[in-house]
């Protein structure tokens, strides 16, 4: 087990990207408990955790795996809908279909638009918090958003 202050301060570096990210693919409240989830893994497995070269990544997969057992049981044969990051409001208050328009992306391609195009991430930090490469997270929000102007109707002037 590790020391209280020690894992305090590895939680206090890698909470806010970690639950950001996952907030942005699954949804704020399946988001949260995943970056819960993948936390109390990390509490549990600090050794390992410890060594690993990109353990805010690792994480994020360890909350992809959690978000999904959340959504499991959630599911009772409706659409599961993606409902907004930000506490306080909703992407609705921005646009009234960003939020159906956002369901309907995959996770990655919501996670990498949300991060670099909502909380403005760099291409390189959300890459080492998705734990995939630079080019990966361009090619998501790319598609992302040529797949979100469709669907509401953007016209690039």
């Amino acid at each position: 087990m590790p020391s209280t202050d020690e894992f305090e301060g590895f939680v206090g570096l890698v909470e806010p990207g970690l639950r950001r990210a996952l907030v942005a693919a699954y949804g704020a409240d399946v988001g949260r408990d995943a970056a819960v989830d993948a936390l109390v893994w990390a509490w549990r497995k600090w050794d390992r955790v410890q060594s690993l070269r990109n353990p805010g990544g690792y994480l994020y997969r360890v909350g992809q795996s959690a978000a999904r057992r959340h959504l499991r049981r959630e599911r009772t044969g409706k659409t599961v809908a993606w409902s907004g990051g930000r506490t306080g409001s909703s992407v609705s208050d921005f646009e009234p279909s960003l939020g159906r328009a956002l369901a309907t992306l995959s996770d990655r391609q919501r996670a990498a638009v949300l991060l670099v195009h909502g909380y403005h991430y760099t291409l390189s930090e959300a890459a080492s918090v998705m734990g995939c490469s630079i080019s990966t997270v361009r090619n998501h929000a790319g598609r992302a958003l040529t797949r979100l102007r469709e669907d509401l109707g953007v016209v690039d002037e």
